[in-house]
């Protein structure tokens, strides 16, 4: 076991630190899509004559998604791989965007901001575990906590966001480009980093753990040695399969409560 003094001066390579600052883009949007209905809510309201409770109840239902998204992560992820999974994320940031951005009244209100919660559901739990998976074990934690750090950044970048649109137009209610509202604008906004974050994960190679569980262990060495190229490949690999076997023997099969989502030392 590396020692706090090891683990506080330990070199992170660059390789390491890009897939993680990629993979935490997707707490990025979900700081930002869990937010950016802030300050479109008021303008909802009037515009489809809403009451304060069907409001609330169209706004908050994104957070039945958002579970529904988490608990199904963990079973997408270690079937498909974390990529697919961060793919399917970008895909229903992109889809909730547009939908919510054009919507026409309370049902596909409330189905956009559904979808969208699956999104920020799935995303809460891909971006932490491919961190950690494809993460030195003893740089572990300093790179789990670009997700959080990628959750406050997209909160404060949809609030600002929401500011500038009101303010341009002279409020969230007021006709803004292409004589849209510019709350609809607010919610379109989510499409750039929902593009970017797709485009992202087309470039990133699926975590090592996933590969392994997949009986690939030749293109989890390659990924291996692109990001500890110092490392003892071998036997990470042999701790992986004894991990797995483990998550076997325990029938912790594809989960978020076990081991099988790569919360163990994999580097």
């Amino acid at each position: 076991m590396p020692t706090v003094k090891e683990q506080t001066t330990a070199k992170i390579p660059q390789r390491v630190i890009w897939l993680a600052l990629a993979g935490a883009v997707g707490g990025f949007l979900f700081g930002f899509d869990s937010s950016v209905v802030n300050g479109a809510v008021d303008a909802i309201k009037d515009e489809f004559a809403l009451s304060e409770a069907v409001t609330g109840f169209a706004v908050a239902i994104a957070l039945l998604g958002c579970a529904a998204g988490a608990f199904l992560a963990g079973k997408v992820a270690d079937r498909y791989g974390r990529i697919p999974a961060m793919k399917l994320g970008a895909l229903l940031f992109l889809v909730s965007a547009i939908g919510t951005g054009f919507v026409f009244g309370l049902w596909d209100l409330i189905f956009w901001r559904l979808e969208g919660g699956l999104g920020i559901g799935l995303a809460s739990v891909i971006a932490p575990a491919y961190i950690s998976e494809i993460s030195p074990r003893q740089v572990r934690g300093r790179l789990a906590s670009l997700q959080q750090l990628a959750i406050t950044t997209g909160i404060f970048a949809a609030l600002l966001s929401d500011a500038l649109f009101a303010t341009t137009a002279g409020g969230a209610d007021q006709a803004f480009w292409l004589g849209l509202e510019a709350w609809r604008w607010m919610f379109l906004a989510a499409a750039l980093p929902a593009v970017v974050y797709g485009w992202i994960a087309y470039t990133l190679p699926d975590s090592p753990r996933f590969l392994v569980f997949q009986g690939k262990e030749d293109e989890a060495r390659k990924v291996f040695d692109s990001i500890a190229p110092s490392e003892d490949t071998d036997r990470h690999i042999r701790e992986i399969q004894d991990a797995i076997e483990e998550d076997k023997l325990s029938g912790q099969k594809g989960s978020l409560r076990g081991k099988t989502f790569g919360l163990q030392a994999v580097v």
